[in-house]
């Protein structure tokens, strides 16, 4: 719209004009989601549930602090379950533990009942769950864990732009060129 509004036009008379000027000489066909619903737009939170899609949040992010401490003193046995250690167990219990008590001196937002863990417990639960589960070699697991990194460093690495790796040696799907920004040039001499 390169046009200008004629000074004695209403604005809304001449944005009126140029819609129907450019629907009869056809911009407005085939355009892309000519027919579908608009995406995105059921229910009332439509607007919630495309902002935390779009920032990558997960809907917990937006609850008030006693109710997120709640649900990670729920999801407690499934975070310690992949720890190695006692030790490992017992820092994640005192992580929480501290946020718990911050909550407790300060209290927030709705008055939900919350204590603390009790640390003893939780590493007994562990325990229980380790020796219930199958006994898996280290070697493997770590061999596991190794390939699993691989397959991470190799997909971030193709979605930078690199063709292919191998020991010592990187491709490129394009040829790039590279200059140290400090070395000075050598003059014939």
């Amino acid at each position: 719209m390169t046009e200008r509004k004629p000074p004695r036009a209403t604005f809304e008379s001449w944005v009126e004009t140029q819609i129907r000027c450019a629907y009869e000489r056809g911009e407005f066909e085939n355009l892309a989601g000519a027919g579908k619903p608009i995406p995105g737009y059921g229910g009332d939170d439509w607007w919630v549930r495309g902002y935390l899609e779009r920032e990558g949040l997960s809907a917990d992010d937006l609850l008030p602090e006693p109710l997120r401490l709640r649900k990670d003193i729920e999801r407690l046995p499934e975070t310690v379950r992949s720890a190695r250690t006692e030790r490992e167990v017992r820092d994640e219990v005192a992580r929480l533990n501290r946020r718990v008590a911050v909550w407790l001196r300060n209290p927030t937002g709705p008055q939900v009942p919350i204590r603390r863990v009790d640390p003893d417990e939780v590493v007994e639960r562990w325990r229980t769950d380790r020796a219930s589960a199958p006994i898996m070699d280290p070697v493997v697991r770590d061999q596991e864990q190794c390939r699993a990194r691989r397959a991470l460093a190799s997909a971030a690495l193709a979605e930078a732009g690199y063709a292919e790796i191998r020991r010592g040696e990187v491709r490129f799907e394009r040829r790039r060129r590279f200059t140290w920004p400090f070395r000075r040039r050598r003059s014939p001499a």
